[in-house]
Formats: C-alpha cells, sequence, structure tokens
C-alpha cells in the first residue's frame, strides 16, 4: 500500500469521523424512562429501561447509578414512592423492575446529577444549538463573539413517564397535570389516559419555577424515533399542543440552558427533560 494512498485516507477520516462524532454527542443526549408496558393490571410487575438516543443511535443508558439522585413515582392520591432502591441498571434485560397496586396514573420521575460534560467543535456545537432550538445560547455566542470557539456544557437530566394501573380511566388522573417542581419539565394539561380521549394534547414547559417561552417541544413515536413526528415552540405562557397520538409509545422533549461565567469550566449550564406514555 502506497504511501500516497495512506495520507490520503487518512484525510478522508479526519473529515468524515467528526461529523460522526458530533452528530452521536448530539443524539445522545435524548434519555427517557420506558416502562415494557404503560398500561397495567393493578398489583403486576412491570419492567422499564433507561434508554438514550434515537434511530441508529438508540441504546440503553450506560449512566452509572452515582449520577441518579432521585428516582420515585407520584402515586394517584398524589403521594411519593421512593423507587431508587428498585434500579439495577445494567441488567440483562431491564433497569429496574415496578409494581403499583392502586388504580389510576403513576408519573415516574428520575433526576440526574450535572456532572455530565459535553465538549464539540464550534461548527458541531452551533448545528447542535440550532437543531435543539436553543436560540439563547446562540445568541450569546454571536454576542461575545465566539461562534468560531469550541463549545461545551455541564447537563443533567430530567425524566418523567405516565403509567396507568387498572382499566382506562379508572383512579385519579390529576398528578399527572400538576408541576413536580423539577429544573425543567413538560407538565401535561390533560391526561392522555383521560376518558373519553381527548383529541388535543396541550402541555406546559417550567423552567426554574416559571413558564418558557420559546423553547423548542418535539414530539416523537418510539416506534419510528429517527426524527420527530411533530414539534411546536412554546408560546408566551410556556404553552404547546399537539394532536393526542391514540396507539403505540411516545416521547415528548425539551432543552434548555444558561450561560454560565467566563471562571467556569464549561460555557453552558444544560437541562434535558422528557415526557414519555404510550397505549395499550
Amino acid at each position: 500500500m502506497s504511501s500516497r494512498w495512506i495520507k490520503r485516507a487518512r484525510g478522508v477520516l479526519a473529515t468524515f469521523l467528526p461529523g460522526i462524532c458530533g452528530v452521536c454527542a448530539c443524539q445522545a443526549h435524548d434519555f427517557w424512562v420506558q416502562p415494557d408496558e404503560y398500561w397495567l393490571r393493578p398489583d403486576a410487575v412491570v419492567s422499564m429501561t433507561l434508554q438514550v438516543g434515537h434511530g441508529p443511535f438508540r441504546q440503553r443508558s450506560p449512566i452509572p447509578l452515582s449520577r441518579i439522585v432521585h428516582f420515585a413515582a407520584i402515586a394517584p392520591d398524589g403521594a411519593p414512592i421512593d423507587l431508587r432502591g428498585n434500579l439495577h441498571l445494567g441488567g440483562n434485560t431491564a433497569d429496574a423492575d415496578l409494581r403499583f397496586r392502586a388504580p389510576g396514573a403513576y408519573v415516574l420521575v428520575l433526576e440526574t446529577d450535572d456532572r455530565a460534560q459535553s465538549h464539540l467543535p464550534a461548527i458541531r456545537f452551533n448545528d447542535y444549538l440550532e437543531v435543539e432550538g436553543l436560540t439563547t445560547a446562540l445568541a450569546q455566542r454571536e454576542r461575545t463573539h465566539r461562534m468560531d470557539a469550541d463549545g461545551s456544557e455541564n447537563y443533567s437530566r430530567r425524566a418523567k413517564s405516565i403509567v396507568q394501573v387498572g382499566l382506562p380511566g379508572a383512579g385519579s388522573q390529576a398528578q399527572v397535570t400538576r408541576p413536580l417542581g423539577l429544573p425543567l419539565e413538560i407538565v401535561p394539561e390533560v391526561s392522555p389516559y383521560s376518558q373519553p380521549r381527548p383529541a388535543n394534547f396541550p402541555v406546559r414547559v417550567i423552567y426554574a419555577g416559571r413558564p418558557l417561552a420559546g423553547a423548542l417541544l418535539k414530539l416523537t413515536n418510539l416506534a419510528q424515533d429517527a426524527t420527530p413526528l411533530e414539534t411546536h415552540r412554546t408560546d408566551h405562557a410556556g404553552r404547546a399542543t399537539f394532536t393526542m397520538p391514540s396507539r403505540g409509545t411516545w416521547l415528548l422533549n425539551v432543552i434548555w440552558t444558561k450561560g454560565l461565567p467566563t471562571s467556569r469550566e464549561t460555557d453552558f449550564e444544560t437541562v434535558f427533560a422528557s415526557l414519555s406514555f404510550g397505549f395499550p
């Protein structure tokens, strides 16, 4: 093999590989709680996994237990149930096994710390901010003349999932529509399990306790998850409305970030929030 050919191949790889790595890094931020079933019989055991990425990059999340600071369920009566002891991350087929007795909707909620970091070349970081609708971060980079600088962030994840125990409409659905006080969260204004099922699915995005305007919300069919099925930006009241799905498993996700002082190790502090739900 000639040295000329080797040099040419190295040049091609040097151009091609950063693009792949940039895509992987951005896709891998999408994270959610996925029960094997979203509608359960009372007292039945259901397994769940933690998922990350979409399309060809989707996989079981490799997150270590030490980074999960909170995992609980909000019961139909509004009482929290600590589930962190149910986690057995990296199991052969599941990351946790759950059992609920009382009929109604349960909101699973999982929170991680913010010790994870992402570092990307300038063009990949700018692309990521553009794709995720993080316009304030792009504006900050333009204002501070850093569009050509590499970008970095530390990030945390806040994942919610809704499961129904018992028959459709059985038990309380009210807790589905209540904010849980997370740094960033998607709060449905109606339960997708209400009977009769509403035609639309209005939701609010809350950041640091206040409605978040201008955030890009994405609704993805998890059976065909390479690209979102529907996207909307939140209005001045933090609201967006989607068409209510009628079957399958679904994911809503949103991302928001804020700039950090120059004394910090990274440029931005980012929160990734998700809400998964499904139908039998």
